[in-house]
């Protein structure tokens, strides 16, 4: 129901939970049969656990989901090309909230193989590879390059689990250089909430500050999310401001994560300077109606064969069987096929270990660094080049293969470099 134009948000009210459920495309006795299951998981950590059904993911993995970080590069872009070193931090700060408008979808991402990797050369200049490079704990590393900046992520999700919702902690280092002068920029964000799991419709939420430093200067952005009230009121609400080294607010910054960012030069006191305006510096793009899945274009994009590179690795994750019949709409097929692959994977996992091989990544190597994180310690993962030495040679090698079907390839993510 509505209140003054506000959308109710009721946790947990069972007597609209069968009519909150069809707005999610959910079936209240599936998630009464998954409750029964994830109930003996009170208060641990389930990101990882194998046993939700595919009914509950969309035809996406991990790898792909962080690559909606990309969907609006050209504002590091803009970063790099920006002298003013306030604007600077406007422009790349905008950037990282915008990955929020992606968390208003609530179903769950497939977990990727060890070894699974996810590559983008088609978009906005520049060139992205993901892999997971760890499972227990799982941990994906990514890395983008183009002219004006190298982006660089160790990413670990922890969850909690608390009844009819789901804490998640975002345990990551995300740093993005900056070409033109070298500034190296270090992005904390907060927490979110998955609300509603079991009765009621779903919904994320996302409260608290996101911070984002420049490690030249000193120079600093703190954007608060607002929680959400109990009519939905200030749900997507972001405001902070832009911070000089010695804590002096310089830029004030307000809008709406699932909307548009703004920007105003301020006082020391906050307040909008005299003679100056507010002014926008993004809005989100169009989305497809009515779309299943609440997919953007760029999430389209993301999954499609079209837009794939030339010869695709056969362990990106375009080419899973499970998260292809999840998207053809066959929920049998893409369980089964779930299956096979975890099975697979625990059999990989003997097999080393018996051999007494170590796992090393393809596309990254452990640096030895922890970085410290709100949430807990993480081992840092860094790029180490061979990549783009990979894309090279194929953008370089023959065409004769150019005409075979990408969607021929068997999915293969066990390609260890030791191996």
């Amino acid at each position: 129901m509505s209140h003054g134009g506000m959308e109710v948000i009721n946790p947990g009210c069972a007597e609209n939970a069968a009519a909150e459920d069809t707005k999610g495309g959910w079936k209240q006795e599936e998630r009464e049969s998954l409750w029964q299951m994830l109930k003996k998981y009170m208060g641990s950590d389930i990101s990882s656990l194998g046993i939700v059904p595919v009914s509950f993911f969309e035809p996406t993995t991990t790898l792909q989901r962080m690559t909606e970080k990309m969907e609006y590069s050209h504002l590091l872009d803009q970063a790099d090309e920006c002298e003013d070193p306030y604007m600077r931090l406007v422009y790349a700060s905008t950037w990282a909230m915008t990955f929020y408008y992606t968390l208003q979808r609530t179903r769950k991402a497939f977990n990727p193989i060890l070894g699974e990797t996810y590559e983008m050369v088609n978009h906005g200049g520049f060139t992205y590879i993901a892999e997971q490079v760890s499972h227990h704990p799982p941990i994906d590393a990514a890395h983008a390059e183009n002219e004006h900046f190298t982006y660089d992520m160790t990413y670990n999700l922890r969850t909690k689990l608390l009844g009819n919702s789901v804490d998640v902690y975002p345990v990551g280092r995300t740093r993005v250089t900056l070409k033109r002068d070298g500034v190296v920029l270090d992005f904390v964000p907060p927490p979110s909430k998955a609300n509603n799991i079991i009765f009621g419709r779903m919904w994320i939420s996302t409260a608290g500050d996101m911070t984002m430093t420049n490690m030249t200067t000193g120079d600093k952005v703190v954007l608060n999310f607002q929680p959400s009230g109990w009519f939905g009121g200030a749900r997507f609400e972001v405001n902070g401001y832009v911070y000089n080294a010695a804590k002096e607010p310089k830029i004030l910054m307000t809008g709406k994560w699932n909307k548009s960012m703004s920007y105003q030069p301020c006082d020391i006191a906050g307040k909008p300077l005299s003679g100056t305006e507010l002014k926008e510096v993004w809005r989100v793009a169009d989305a497809p109606k009515n779309n299943k899945f609440q997919f953007t274009y760029f999430t389209h994009k993301i999954n499609s064969f079209d837009t794939a590179p030339r010869k695709l690795l056969a362990s990106d994750s375009r080419l899973r069987p499970d998260r292809y019949a999840l998207e053809k709409g066959d929920l049998s097929k893409a369980g089964r096929e779930k299956n096979s692959l975890e099975v697979k994977q625990r059999a990989e996992k003997k097999k080393r270990e018996a051999n007494g091989h170590q796992y090393k990544p393809r596309w990254f190597h452990l640096t030895g660094e922890v970085a410290a994180t709100p949430w807990g310690d993480l081992e840092v993962y860094q790029f180490n080049g061979k990549y783009n030495k990979h894309r090279a040679a194929v953008d370089r090698s023959d065409s004769i293969n150019d005409e075979v079907d990408v969607r021929s390839t068997e999915f293969n993510p066990w390609q260890y470099d030791n191996l």
